[in-house]
């Protein structure tokens, strides 16, 4: 087998070796990136659920204390505050 042969092999298997690495690299990076917005949504959804189960709370203990008004029709003030104000301290995009 002569040299310039040889040397063709070996360039043709380095291209070959170089295109599937890049398209592994490609495929990796756009599943992870597809999973981190999925991550982020979901942590985003369960934010705010925590949140307005905080006011809730927050309002149930006002009224045992007697601070807040009576039973309240829907949604009391500070749940209303703790679900619209999710995902909105400290993210700065």
């Amino acid at each position: 087998m002569s040299s310039s042969t040889l040397l063709r092999a070996v360039m043709a298997l380095t291209g070959v070796n170089v295109a599937i690495s890049g398209a592994v690299y490609y495929n990796t990076n756009s599943k992870l990136e597809r999973n981190l917005e999925e991550s982020e949504a979901r942590s985003d959804e369960i934010e705010g659920t925590l949140r307005g189960h905080i006011g809730l709370i927050e309002e149930s203990l006002e009224r045992l204390e007697g601070k807040g008004g009576g039973w309240g029709n829907g949604m009391g003030s500070k749940t209303e505050e703790m679900y619209q104000s999710r995902g909105k301290d400290g993210k700065k995009k």
